[in-house]
């Protein structure tokens, strides 16, 4: 028997953004308080194995997971419990209190994950299933945000059956969404993987194949000379909102290079803005938030046009990146909640959310 908390920290996934995600967890790791938690690694492959042992991460970090157990979740004796696969027989490794998901982009950030840990009836850091399942949708979470009166830029939503059906008709349409440049994007992913700029026709025609091997929705939208502003959000129904923060990308926009292979980006926190645009954005980063019903964590980004002031909404991230040079555990660090301390806030979080869906009835009462 132990005080500690017994944490189940996932990684990796079936995901364009697996390396990213183990960049993620080698912070969130590094940050847990190993007198305060019993910490499990657990890191699913890119073909969906979920595999644990010693130094986990470790092992998906050099490629070298042949060493490890297959592990699964399944309740036993009333709870969840952490087991292992060991000569065709499961063998228990530990009850579970609670899960931390660091995946990011489909099989992980999508509401897909977030179901399984509802079935299996287990607290979890971030966002339930409808949460996570809109913010991972950019046209979804879009459309929800536009109802709530917050603007975004003009958009079109295409399928990639309609890429390989009549590409003309998806390039022709294309350009009606707004003069060039545009941007193409997968609708669910993240870390900017497979997003790009096009200023011309060609350019837009290999955008457009790039983004729809990466997901069978694309979405294309007006591109504008803005600048990249970011808000924190963390709590459940009480949420606060960290101060805007500015992304000065190094490339023709933040792209996955930048982002995790440039080093450092150029920030500036707090954003130069007007105390009137930070109040507005801030405002609509917590409309967002509980629009979607977001939960524990997010990430809100916006674009403001350089020409006129304009803000719009960008997207929304559940499970934003935690690496050494994100800007969610930054922006929050500057609001005075220090990583290690956020990582705890954030389990406290997850329990507090699990507590409170516990009260719900689950069988009908008169």
């Amino acid at each position: 028997m132990t005080d500690k908390l017994r944490l189940v920290l996932i990684f990796g996934g079936r995901s364009g953004e697996h390396e990213v995600s183990l960049q993620s967890a080698r912070s969130v790791l590094g940050a847990l308080n190993h007198e305060k938690y019993a910490i499990y690694e657990v890191g699913i492959t890119h073909d969906g194995v979920w595999k644990t042992g010693p130094n986990a991460l470790e092992a998906f970090e050099n490629q070298q997971t042949d060493r490890l157990d297959e592990a699964l979740l399944l309740r036993e004796s009333g709870r969840v419990q952490l087991a292992i696969r060991q000569n065709n027989q499961l063998v228990i490794l530990s009850p579970v209190d609670v899960v931390f998901p660091v995946l990011h982009g489909t099989y992980g950030e999508d509401g897909t994950l977030q179901g399984l840990l509802e079935i299996q009836d287990v607290a979890y850091v971030g966002a339930g299933v409808l949460g996570a399942s809109i913010a991972m949708d950019k046209a979804i979470c879009k459309q929800i945000v536009q109802s709530l009166s917050i603007p975004v830029l003009p958009y079109r939503v295409f399928t990639r059956q309609q890429v390989r059906a009549d590409f003309a008709t998806v390039i022709a349409e294309s350009e009606l969404v707004a003069p060039y440049p545009l941007f193409v994007k997968p609708a669910n992913l993240g870390s900017s993987v497979g997003i790009s700029k096009a200023s011309n026709r060609a350019q837009l025609e290999k955008a457009v194949q790039k983004a729809a091997r990466y997901d069978r929705r694309i979405l294309v939208e007006s591109g504008i000379d803005a600048r990249e502003i970011e808000i924190s959000v963390l709590g459940n129904e009480d949420a606060i909102v960290s101060v805007p923060g500015e992304i000065v990308p190094g490339d023709v926009f933040y792209t996955y290079e930048d982002k995790y292979h440039h080093g450092d980006p150029e920030t500036a926190i707090p954003a130069p803005l007007s105390d009137a645009q930070a109040t507005l954005l801030r405002d609509y980063a917590l409309r967002a938030y509980h629009g979607i019903d977001a939960a524990g964590m997010a990430r809100v980004d916006f674009l403001l046009d350089k020409a006129t002031g304009q803000p719009y909404f960008n997207e929304i991230n559940s499970i934003p990146g935690f690496t050494r040079i994100s800007m969610y555990p930054k922006l929050l660090a500057y609001s005075g909640l220090e990583y290690s301390a956020l990582v705890d806030k954030l389990i406290s979080l997850a329990l507090e959310r699990k507590a409170e869906q516990d009260e719900t009835v689950r069988k009908y009462e008169e």
